[in-house]
């Protein structure tokens, strides 16, 4: 991974995926109130979904992550929202930390695009996803679940371009549902991120990209991130623009 080209890719997001401010709102109020809620972001990246705490004085929250950088920027955040003292942030494992028991059961907990912490193969991630996180959920405690879906079936072209995703990795939208209720869950609303949603996620990606490489052409670096940026503007043009959805699934633990 080439480091000085982290943070440009993710300077202009809010969120690491296709979903807009409006939307995050819309996800957190259909989860109801969080006021006294331990609330719980496993694969959390910068853990901007925590900020909501901002809204319920008394939840706490607590998030962890591999991603050392991406924890410094939430942590940088969470203090200059005056949530320092009721946020931690962890880097670590999320499968070793959930298989190791996390103490006290969440109230709530989020997961957006990150099922592949608990490892195994690609097509096994979203079950156990689903099977750890309802495991740190006390009964109806609720689940904000990220995930993608195929909007349609994709040719094995595509396929290739995404970086030969394998089809069974992800499912139709339907079935997608039908799992997540197979683990303990009733489905308390169901939403998708729009065209314009992964378009503005993708540019900030690629204005990232291109901006550090006008910045450095003579960087030793710049023919490798260059070579990653063309990879995934493959990825995205030939493969899943308009192939792949994420669906965002608020579940309530049975």
């Amino acid at each position: 991974m080439v480091t000085p080209a982290l943070s440009p890719l993710y300077r202009d997001c809010d969120f690491n995926g296709p979903l807009s401010d409006a939307r995050a709102a819309r996800l957190i109020d259909g989860l109801g109130p969080l006021d006294g809620a331990h609330v719980v972001d496993v694969g959390c990246g910068w853990a901007e979904l925590l900020r909501t705490l901002e809204r319920a004085p008394t939840a706490t929250g607590f998030g962890i992550d591999l991603g050392g950088e991406a924890l410094a920027h939430g942590r940088a955040g969470a203090a200059a929202r005056g949530l320092a003292d009721r946020v931690e942030l962890v880097e670590g494992d999320a499968g070793e930390w959930t298989r190791a028991g996390s103490g006290t059961a969440a109230d709530v907990v989020f997961n957006i695009g990150s099922t592949h912490a608990w490892g195994g193969e690609p097509v096994e991630h979203t079950a156990n996803a689903l099977e750890a996180l309802s495991g740190l959920l006390r009964p109806g405690g609720r689940l904000l679940f990220g995930e993608c879906f195929w909007l349609r079936e994709p040719t094995g072209a595509e396929l290739a371009a995404m970086y030969d995703t394998p089809r069974e990795q992800y499912r139709t939208m339907r079935a997608l549902v039908d799992m997540a209720l197979s683990y303990g869950f009733r489905l308390r609303e169901l939403a998708q991120a729009s065209p314009q949603e992964w378009d503005d996620f993708e540019n900030r990606h690629a204005r990232g990209w291109e901006d550090w490489l006008a910045a450095n052409p003579g960087s030793p670096d710049a023919e490798e991130v260059r070579a990653r940026a063309d990879r995934h503007r493959v990825a995205r043009v030939d493969g899943w623009r308009e192939v792949m959805g994420m669906a965002y699934l608020t579940l309530v633990r049975v």
